[in-house]
């Protein structure tokens, strides 16, 4: 898949209406990652980890499309709330949930939870009696960028005990879950996740349990700036094919974040400062790692950056506008001569991103436009239709 990016010319206009930093996300991209994984990995549905990127014009979008959500918090309740996500079409998926998030899950008719303690239990039952809960647990995954499992996931042989707990305590024990970790680049971790799930259902049919329902997380990796080196089409296939022959008659869903909206994102920033240390160049963006680049410290991640400007180009270090020594975004990235008010994109920048930007030394936060709204969105569909009645001669 092509990943939404725009053009210089683009960028350039943008900024002439709209003060940097500012980010760009395309709906039709957001859509489009959507549609390829439910073509590619039809049978299970989908719950979009909000976390990753809660601008409502992407849920509102997503919901439209037929997506339920992974939700953490009371906060991410009320906004889905809010824009009319009934909570049927949530799963409460933190193992460990507060008193105001197990009240919003009530008050919003939130009835799906996961859970990896027995201290869990008793608070689930007072707060949502009934409620369907799957227990999730730890699986092993050298390969994936995140590993999410030292701090959540039960030990597999705990697994069912905890849901016969649950069930005696008045819950419905639904099924099993896991999370093989972030940005996971091979399928080998969900395939073996996949038949130690198989056996936990075969082991708690034989309890008396009939578990109906399995969450394979997420975990779906996007290009960084190296790129990406899967074929994610055959990567979804493989696994639909390893649900089909263990799971056959069994609910499937999975939690995509990064995937969703990771490729869907652009930001713009301007050159605000040039300085040479150690002879080599030095720019100063109107951005930076407590902004929209705290990806980098909290998601261990690398953005792609794109210059336009001309001339040679030398080893250069990119860092934020705060008074923080910490606050260095690229170093020895090959750049051309840039002056003071030249703008630089970023790309692939639509998860954790703004999500977990702050307001350290009163900068504001950068504000995300919608491409399709933009003037912008409406040329670029005319040069596509001029191209194409051009080949079509």
């Amino acid at each position: 898949m092509k990943n939404f990016r725009l053009s210089e010319k683009e960028v350039k206009t943008l900024a002439k209406r709209i003060p940097t930093p500012f980010l760009v996300a395309s709906l039709d991209k957001v859509e489009e990652n959507y549609q390829f994984m439910r073509r590619h990995l039809p049978r299970a549905g989908v719950f979009y980890a909000m976390k990753a990127n809660p601008t409502p014009e992407i849920l509102s979008l997503l919901a439209g499309l037929g997506s339920h959500f992974d939700v953490a918090s009371a906060g991410e309740m009320e906004m889905l709330h809010e824009l009319g996500v009934d909570g049927s079409q949530m799963i409460y998926a933190n193992p460990v949930k507060d008193a105001r998030g197990l009240k919003a899950a009530a008050d919003y008719n939130v009835r799906r939870f996961t859970f990896d303690d027995p201290s869990e239990i008793d608070k689930m039952a007072k707060a949502v009696p009934g409620a369907d809960v799957l227990v999730r647990i730890a699986v092993r995954n050298n390969k994936a960028l995140v590993d999410l499992n030292t701090k959540f996931g039960a030990p597999v042989e705990e697994a069912l005990e905890l849901l016969k707990a649950a069930q005696d305590a008045g819950l419905h024990a639904m099924g099993i879950c896991f999370h093989v970790g972030s940005q996971s680049l091979s399928t080998a971790a969900y395939e073996e996740a996949l038949l130690v799930a198989r056996r936990l259902f075969d082991e708690a049919e034989e309890m008396g349990m009939h578990l109906t329902d399995l969450d394979i997380g997420g975990g779906f990796p996007v290009p960084d700036a190296k790129g990406l080196n899967v074929d994610l089409a055959a990567m979804m296939e493989a696994i639909n094919k390893q649900i089909d022959r263990l799971f056959p008659d069994t609910a499937v869903w999975t939690e995509p974040g990064r995937y969703m909206c990771g490729t869907a994102v652009n930001l713009v920033t301007s050159v605000i400062g040039t300085k040479t240390r150690g002879e080599k160049p030095w720019y100063i963006l109107d951005e930076g790692i407590y902004g929209c680049f705290s990806g980098i410290m909290y998601d261990h991640w690398t953005y792609p950056l794109h210059c336009f400007g001309k001339g040679a180009k030398k080893p250069s270090t990119f860092g934020g506008p705060s008074c923080d020594g910490i606050d260095v975004l690229y170093r020895d990235f090959m750049a051309p001569e840039l002056k003071i008010g030249d703008k630089v994109l970023v790309t692939e920048m639509g998860s954790y991103t703004s999500v977990s930007a702050t307001r350290f030394n009163g900068f504001y936060l950068a504000p995300t436009i919608i491409f399709e709204d933009q003037p912008e969105y409406a040329a670029r569909l005319t040069e596509d239709d001029d191209v194409k009645k051009k080949a079509a001669v």
